[in-house]
């Protein structure tokens, strides 16, 4: 299993940015995809997920300007981010749960400028 993102830069504070996650590979089942971003000298930290009944649940840091979402048929979940502050600035890792493992994407940098 594979998991690439896409969809990071670099954008202006109150901007916005669409991230998206693709796993490919022998996938039977997907049980919880989110999305986690980790800061310089931070802890990653989590920014939104999402079950497979699709009930999402985000941190008040990003709740109403971060939206997850996903389409079954590509194995992709997105992550739509509105009015970007600077201190969203950090590397987004995508995160699912594949055939009862826990996968990672590569990491995609975003960096807001004030």
């Amino acid at each position: 299993v594979q998991l690439v993102e896409s969809g990071g830069g670099l954008v202006q504070a109150g901007g916005s940015l669409r991230l998206s996650c693709a796993a490919s590979g022998s996938i039977f089942s997907i049980d919880g995809m989110g999305w986690y971003r980790q800061a310089p000298e931070k802890q990653r930290e989590l920014v939104a997920v999402m079950t497979t009944g699709g009930i999402t649940n985000y941190p008040d840091s990003v709740k109403g300007r971060f939206t997850i979402s996903r389409d079954n048929a590509k194995n992709t979940v997105y992550l739509q981010m509105n009015n970007l502050k600077p201190e969203d600035t950090a590397v987004y890792y995508c995160n699912f749960l594949i055939n009862k493992r826990t996968y990672w994407g590569q990491g995609t940098q975003v960096t807001v400028s004030s």
